[in-house]
């Protein structure tokens, strides 16, 4: 394939504020080359690191054993070898999607506190280790060759032979005598002379190896002093390295201290590491949210589960010689939709199984679980995200539960568990509860209805007492029944001014409400875009509320889809009702708009 191993990693980071007391680390992770991703959360920064370089390690090693078989089928073109090992990998795949369930009950579900902490120990060598091969990198200077110095002349040397004659002539004797004793002189100033040269040549050598030596001996001090300030390096991120572990297994003693004492958001993070523990294939997602209520001890769990299109439908390969290629086999549409049901039910049961077993201290009465799929509704053509299944389970009730022989759906059913009866088809059900409500662009509200009177002309008054009023009035028409309603920031609401939360469980959700303060007829693109928000939101119902009217376009828009249009004339109505009275004159808005 020839991939940069290191282009294969992709990270979004982000911090994202999933609850009013707490900031959340959650990071997007790819592998290109896999085509796969994971959302992972966590309180800690330092664990969410960890959970990071352990998923791409393992999606490392996949990768590798994905080239290498690309490698020895472009060598061994479609052999039999390749089919048999295509069929294996099929076959683990469909054993692991087939024991879902039945894998977690062979597995202690409870968090392993101690695995949780770092006892690594710093790997990063002492630098001083190499200290001494980096003084032998440095030349030492050779001792210099001296020139030895010549033999001093003897005077011996240089005595006349005499002949007889010589010894009987006197001047003969003398000349041979004074010219001996000139040859003497000579040879001995010539000596004189070599004798300075050398010493003068040998001084020279004996200081440039001085001055060598005394260069190289500095070298070494530098080497030294740099190993040395390497060594306070060491040092130092020694220190850091022990300190942020001490303080991130303090922070896990902490996590289960307070866990135990049954604090809120740590039963909320011992939930969550529960469930990212939990091993499924790896084509499927893994992503969830979760909320608790201390006290009715209540664990909400909104949970992403795959789409039909995940379910791995590959059975076998065979290797077909006459043509020289593989033969894939897959499963059927009525097979994969068999097998999808099937997997959302054990995906249920495991979650709860897996959530109560693990609750070491009795935190957790009931859990509520949402399954989510976000899949192409193949009636329309476009992207939902519905949830397709809600259940309420009591552990009492729960724990005598053998799922070892239990018929997944039925016992979903038994449960009296909600979803539709072909999973498969993606249909939406109402949860049974939801949570998101401290939604990040909630803001503080403020009461307006008490001070207008009806003398007041809606269509003139400021856009933004006119959200809040709407919340006020659309929260007493929802506060009857136990709802709520809540106002969000204008400058990043994304086309939602209100959001209510109605609990009935029929009629009820999440219902998105947008108000528009115009003086001009409502046209069909801002119902659209209700409706895209409404989709978006995950939401069941939309209403949109206006102080002028509607458009046919918009209403013919409107009919048969999860809407309410609601005119100046319903709006004026549903004040009256709550006890408020008002006006609306869109002639006289328009005039004070053109300041007229």
């Amino acid at each position: 394939m020839g991939y940069d191993y290191s282009s294969l990693h992709e990270i979004d980071d982000s911090t994202e504020y999933t609850r009013s007391y707490d900031i959340r680390h959650i990071a997007e992770i790819k592998h290109i080359g896999l085509g796969t991703y994971r959302v992972l959360k966590d309180l800690d920064n330092y664990i969410l690191d960890k959970k990071i370089e352990a998923q791409f390690s393992k999606w490392d090693e996949q990768w590798n054993k994905i080239e290498l078989r690309n490698k020895a089928n472009s060598e061994k073109e479609n052999n039999l070898s390749v089919a048999e090992e295509k069929s294996l990998e099929a076959k683990a795949l469909q054993d692991a999607v087939a024991n879902i369930l039945h894998h977690t009950l062979d597995i202690d579900d409870t968090v392993d506190w101690e695995s949780l902490k770092d006892f690594r120990k710093f790997k990063t060598p002492n630098p001083l280790i190499e200290l001494p091969n980096e003084l032998k990198r440095l030349k030492e200077p050779s001792s210099p060759i001296f020139r030895e110095k010549s033999t001093q002349p003897k005077s011996s040397y240089f005595d006349p032979k005499l002949t007889f004659i010589d010894k009987i002539i006197p001047a003969f004797r003398l000349k041979k005598e004074s010219k001996a004793n000139e040859e003497f002189n000579r040879a001995f100033a010539s000596w004189e002379k070599s004798v300075k040269e050398t010493e003068a040549y040998n001084n020279s050598l004996q200081s440039e190896y001085e001055r060598k030596l005394l260069a190289f001996e500095e070298g070494k001090d530098n080497v030294r002093a740099q190993f040395k300030e390497l060594e306070k390096e060491w040092m130092l991120q020694q220190e850091e390295f022990y300190n942020q572990q001490k303080e991130h297994n303090g922070q896990i003693e902490l996590l289960k201290e307070k866990y135990f004492l049954g604090d809120l958001r740590s039963v909320i993070e011992y939930c969550e590491m529960v469930l990212n523990n939990s091993e499924y294939p790896d084509n499927f997602p893994k992503d969830f949210d979760i909320d608790y209520n201390p006290e009715t001890k209540i664990l909400l769990v909104e949970y992403v589960l795959p789409s039909p299109s995940q379910i791995p439908t590959l059975l076998d390969v065979k290797y077909i010689a006459t043509r020289k290629e593989l033969k894939e086999s897959h499963l059927s549409e009525a097979q994969v939709a068999r097998i999808y049901d099937e997997s959302i039910y054990k995906i249920t049961l495991r979650t709860i199984h897996e959530l109560f077993e693990a609750d070491q201290t009795n935190a957790l009465d009931a859990i509520i679980f949402n399954g989510w799929v976000e899949a192409i509704n193949k009636a329309t053509g476009k992207l939902v995200n519905n949830c397709i299944v809600s259940i309420q389970a009591g552990k009492t009730e729960f724990i005598e539960i053998n799922l070892a022989h239990v018929d997944p759906k039925t016992c979903f059913k038994n449960l009296k568990g909600i979803g539709s009866s072909k999973l498969s088809g993606i249909v939406a059900v109402q949860p049974i509860a939801q949570i998101n409500k401290d939604d990040r662009r909630f803001v503080s509200s403020y009461d307006v209805a008490d001070r207008i009177n009806e003398g007041d002309n809606l269509a003139s008054m400021d856009w933004e007492d006119f959200e809040h009023l709407l919340r006020e009035i659309f929260g007493k028409e929802f506060n009857s029944n136990g709802g709520e309603v809540k106002v969000t920031q204008a400058s990043r609401d994304g086309g939602v001014d209100a959001i209510a939360f109605d609990p009935d469980p029929i009629r009820g959700g999440k219902i998105v409400i947008q108000a528009k303060r115009y003086t001009n007829t409502v046209g069909v693109s801002a119902v659209r875009d209700l409706y895209g928000t409404v989709l978006n939101e995950g939401a069941t119902k939309g209403i949109l509320v206006t102080t002028a009217d509607y458009g046919p376009d918009a209403y013919e828009f409107a009919s048969n889809k999860p809407i309410t249009l609601m005119n100046g004339s319903n709006l004026l109505y549903l004040l009256e009702k709550h006890g408020h009275k008002a006006r609306i004159d869109l002639a006289e808005a328009k005039r004070i708009q053109k300041g007229i």
